[in-house]
């Protein structure tokens, strides 16, 4: 064997290496080259992927790379599994890696806001695919410095907020849950990571996560998923999102089904998402929601844009009004009712009118108001579900059968629902009435007017309904040795990952 492997070239060596997970990348390549030390082993690959898991070996990196230019170009993968580390020493050793692909952090009680502002101050890393911050602040003694200082980690999350447009792919921002053992025995209070959760609007919103396809936001017991879906413009991309321990009722899962429409697997472990006892079809009517999400974000949809006409068109109006008397036309009255006109309809004011400006407005515009034209009615078309896999915790093991029963029976009840309006609204389209679909583009920041919408094309119509099917529903929880399904949205999730986070 140590023959064969002698008289290999560097090239298949670099070819064994990539046959290995990159969490062993790094020990798999010293194993190898201190095996054969006079053997073109490439040794570079030691600094491809890079986990450090004790505190000092981040001193001795430091030091390394300090003086090592080439090997500063080699790393690829960094990862700290630490929880006791030096910030200052780890901002230097991260700061000039310019081809970082996927970074990795453990953020303990020795980190301040004041780091991660630093790391993050400015964008670097134009390479950079994956990004994971894993916070555990809590401490054994009390103290209210952080308190007193407000020292919270939003301003990471303003700071990514500012980057450009990027590469990047996937995102996890994870509070670890306090250990209640330990909860019960303190009497004080732990620091706090995120004060404020408007941040997460921003950065949900910023140019750098346009590309993002994959986002992991975990705060324990914080209602977040409102500061993701209430505005246009979060996260285009998204198609897996776990929000697992954060407070998620079932009205929020409608709204992100209803916003995020490439969205492929949603996990919610530990939310808690149906609360209280389990009454017989609870499971039928919450999948009987989700799959008519579309829908009710179509209805709200209408109802603004229906003001916005209504509005727009009062407007015109009185400009048109004032566009006519200044041409010396006259202005199209009602005909006055029969009966006995009342102060309350006086045709003349004690009060001063303001003077304003006349806004001439396009003859077409005119005309169209001379002869009475009303508001345009439009139709929002709602979208099919994209939904592949829904996880989330039922304690109760017997009962898992009959939700997952009851959730398939609503989702196709949901699902026929959408295609019979599809259907009034494709007759509604044939009839002149103008349909317009969502336009799902990361530019379209705000629902105004028809911003964020287009007319619907003909292929915008012909969806094979038999083709869709029920989301795998998996209620066994983030345990791994628990029984899940194919397809079910835990995997897709771990290989995303590529940690153990419970």
């Amino acid at each position: 064997m140590l023959a064969s492997l002698s008289s290999l070239p560097p090239e298949l060596y670099t070819a064994i290496f990539n046959q290995a997970e990159p969490e062993h990348l790094q020990s798999t390549v010293l194993a190898l080259s201190r095996t054969l030390p006079t053997h073109p082993v490439p040794v570079y690959h030691i600094f491809e992927c890079i986990r450090l898991h004790q505190p000092q070996r981040v001193v001795q990196l430091e030091r390394r790379l300090r003086t090592g230019l080439d090997e500063r170009l080699w790393v690829k993968e960094f990862s700290l599994e630490s929880w006791i580390v030096d910030p200052d020493v780890l901002i230097n050793l991260i700061k000039p890696l310019p081809n970082l692909c996927r970074l990795s952090l453990f953020i303990g009680p020795s980190w301040g806001p004041d780091h991660l502002d630093d790391l993050f101050d400015g964008s670097r890393w134009p390479e950079l695919r994956f990004l994971s911050l894993k916070f555990k602040p809590y401490v054994q003694k009390a103290t209210y410095l952080q308190f007193m200082k407000g020292a919270y980690f939003d301003g990471a999350l303003d700071a990514l907020s500012k980057w450009p447009e990027s590469k990047i792919q996937t995102i996890s921002i994870v509070q670890d849950p306090l250990d209640p053992a330990i909860a019960k025995k303190q009497t004080f209070a732990q620091p706090l990571v995120f004060f404020h959760l408007d941040p997460f609007t921003r950065l949900v919103r910023s140019p750098y996560l346009r590309s993002a396809s994959h986002f992991r936001l975990r705060v324990p017991s914080r209602q977040v998923a409102r500061y993701l879906h209430a505005l246009p413009g979060s996260l285009p991309r998204l198609e897996i999102l776990d929000l697992s321990t954060c407070n998620v009722n079932e009205s929020d899962v409608v709204s992100i089904l209803g916003r995020f429409t490439m969205l492929r697997h949603l996990v919610l472990d530990n939310c808690g998402v149906i609360r209280g006892e389990l009454r017989e079809g609870q499971w039928s009517d919450f999948g009987k929601s989700c799959a008519t999400a579309a829908v009710k974000r179509a209805k709200d949809r209408e109802k603004k844009l229906k003001t916005w006409l209504e509005i727009t068109h009062a407007r015109t109006a009185g400009d048109v009004d004032a566009n006519i008397r200044l041409q010396g036309g006259q202005v199209p009255t009602k005909a006055p009712k029969r009966g006995r006109r009342g102060l309350a309809t006086a045709t003349i004011s004690l009060r001063a009118s303001p003077p304003r400006d006349a806004v001439p407005l396009p003859i077409p515009v005119v005309n169209d108001l001379r002869a009475g034209g009303k508001i345009p009615k439009i139709r929002i078309l709602p979208s099919y579900p994209s939904l592949l896999s829904f996880t989330t915790t039922v304690r109760l093991e017997d009962r898992r059968d009959v939700a997952r029963a009851e959730f398939e029976k609503g989702w196709t009840e949901g699902l026929a629902q959408v295609a019979s309006i599809r259907t009034r609204l494709r007759q509604s389209a044939m009839n002149g009435v103008r349909v317009m679909k969502f336009l799902e583009d990361e530019q379209c920041m705000f629902e105004e007017g028809l911003e964020d919408l287009d007319d619907v094309e003909e292929e915008d119509w012909e969806v094979d309904i038999e083709k869709l099917k029920h989301p795998s529903l998996c209620l066994a929880g983030p345990d791994r040795q628990a029984e899940h399904f194919d397809g079910c949205g835990h995997y897709a999730a771990w290989g995303i990952w590529r940690d153990i986070v419970e």
